[in-house]
């Protein structure tokens, strides 16, 4: 069970560590947490800052205007009795020799009294010196009965006219505080009082939104706005089925029931069959927001930024959980991991250890959706069992596939699907992927377009011909990753065709077994 930040702060002042160095930006949240630690450990709780000096925060106690931080230890260092002194953005100073040598020896004589010292900022920056004397703490964003009691009270708060709306029963109570996870207590309030003014009740989509600003921050995570829904993907019944079953997994309520938070799939197979489009839809079909990692903005060019990179972005899609986390084509940003220490000194192997040892032991509503398109190119310890739920192997469109497909590019374009004659379409397709139907789709438009007329069955045979699939050109690689997904993989769909000129079966059988359809 996780202990939370408050509990190991006051752990640590009990035993009596000198200098805690406390990571959080919602100070206001850190010092009314520390004035509770005060009051049952009967201690003076004040707070030095550069622009104010000392300030009392509870109890007896005289700090004066004091701004130099050199001078600001040597008053902590004389001060007599029990006390807590919080230093609001000390990080600024820790550059400077004199107030790294004064902090060294503050630490010393801290261990003798019972004074101690937390240093409040935003941000990480310790020094080498002092890396053995400080504690460090990251403090916790709101959890969701924080997040709950704001909710409450601005339900008692509703101005004339304004309706409860989902927060009215307690799945839509809860939708709404999953919604606002990941956000600080003071951007919860302002997110959640917009919703309010903009949508006359509490509105997911708006909560949602405020999500993007933290992204936008990380410089590694885009926020993608999803738009697409799993009707949009033609075929792939299997692993909507798979998906569809887990859509309300990350709830109470599958807690209580006793199912385990889903960890993710791997999506392999040939280009242009709907891995990602699968991606994007799950993030709009779970109403969660849908985290692109970017693996190539993770290698920085300074020493060790890799690492702190990707820390940093694992830990900003915990923050804003319950996401769905994408890394698209997975295998060209860890493909280098077998000659990382003769390459890159080893960061590769460093920044995939990172990620997959996440991956195996995490436990916030994170759903990673990984594609990979040349299983070749991946580390064979990320398709260790506890890794991914799932791996699916996404095989060309089957006939019946191929002819939705068509059928949805074609409504999408605000095209009548009955004035084309989608059984000769279907045949002249045999091995095309769901990209290159579309492009015969989009491709017909335009030479309709050109030639004043509409889309007919004759331009889109027409614009059939012109393309030469991706499954012709790399018939061998297609072959080998079929092959190697018989028994490494299960099939994202549930169809046969023989259109290719040889059966394709997908129901995760033995060839021998073949069904009699």
């Amino acid at each position: 069970m996780a202990i939370s930040s408050a509990v190991e702060v006051e752990d640590l002042i009990k035993a009596r560590y000198p200098l805690v160095y406390i990571v959080s930006s919602e100070e206001a949240r850190v010092e009314e947490a520390l004035r509770q630690i005060a009051l049952r450990r009967e201690r003076v709780l004040a707070a030095w800052s550069i622009t104010r000096g000392f300030v009392k925060l509870q109890g007896e106690f005289r700090g004066g205007d004091v701004r130099d931080p050199i001078k600001a230890l040597d008053h902590i260092a004389g001060i007599e009795g029990k006390g807590l002194f919080v230093l609001r953005d000390f990080h600024a100073y820790v550059d400077n020799p004199t107030v790294v040598r004064k902090l060294r020896d503050l630490a010393h004589d801290l261990k003798k009294s019972q004074k101690n010292v937390l240093l409040l900022s935003p941000v990480l920056k310790i020094p080498p010196e002092l890396e053995k004397e400080v504690a460090i703490i990251d403090w916790d964003l709101p959890d969701r009965g924080e997040i709950d009691g704001i909710v409450g009270r601005l339900l008692q708060e509703l101005p004339v006219g304004v309706e409860p709306g989902p927060a009215a029963d307690p799945q839509g109570r809860e939708r709404i505080v999953e919604a606002a996870l990941g956000l600080t207590y003071v951007e919860a309030e302002n997110v959640l009082a917009k919703s309010i003014v903009r949508n006359k009740t509490f509105h997911v989509q708006t909560i949602l939104s405020e999500k993007k600003h933290i992204i936008r921050k990380s410089g590694i995570l885009e926020y993608y706005e999803a738009q697409e829904s799993l009707d949009e993907i033609g075929g792939l019944e299997t692993l909507k089925l798979w998906l569809q079953k887990r859509r309300g997994a990350f709830t109470s309520k599958a807690r209580d029931f006793g199912l385990p938070l889903p960890k993710g799939i791997l999506l392999i197979g040939v280009p242009g069959c709907g891995k990602s489009l699968t991606a994007k839809a799950v993030g709009a079909a779970w109403q969660m927001p849908l985290l692109r990692l970017d693996v190539g903005k993770i290698f920085g060019g300074l020493v060790g930024a890799s690492e702190e990179n990707i820390r940093k972005a694992l830990k900003t899609a915990e923050a804003i959980a319950p996401a769905v986390l994408w890394l698209d084509e997975m295998e060209k940003g860890f493909s280098g991991t077998g000659s990382s220490n003769m390459s890159d000194g080893g960061t590769t192997s460093r920044v995939f250890g990172t990620f997959v040892t996440w991956m195996q032991e995490k436990t916030s509503p994170v759903f990673v959706i990984a594609t990979a398109n040349d299983v070749r190119a991946l580390p064979p310890e990320l398709m260790r069992k506890g890794r991914f739920d799932e791996i699916f192997f996404v095989d060309l469109p089957s006939r019946e596939e191929r002819k939705t497909i068509v059928e949805i590019h074609l409504k999408k374009k605000r095209r009548d699907p009955a004035t084309i004659d989608l059984g000769k379409v279907v045949d002249a397709t045999p091995e095309f992927s769901g990209a290159e139907l579309e492009q015969v789709v989009v491709s017909a438009l335009y030479d309709a377009f050109d030639a004043g007329g509409d889309v007919s069955t004759e331009g889109v045979l027409a614009s059939a011909r012109e393309i030469v699939p991706l499954a012709v050109t790399m018939k061998e690689g297609i072959d080998n990753m079929r092959e190697w997904a018989k028994t490494r993989a299960r099939p994202a769909s549930v169809t046969q065709d023989k259109s290719a000129g040889k059966d394709r079966f997908s129901i995760g059988i033995e060839p021998s077994r073949k069904l009699e359809v």
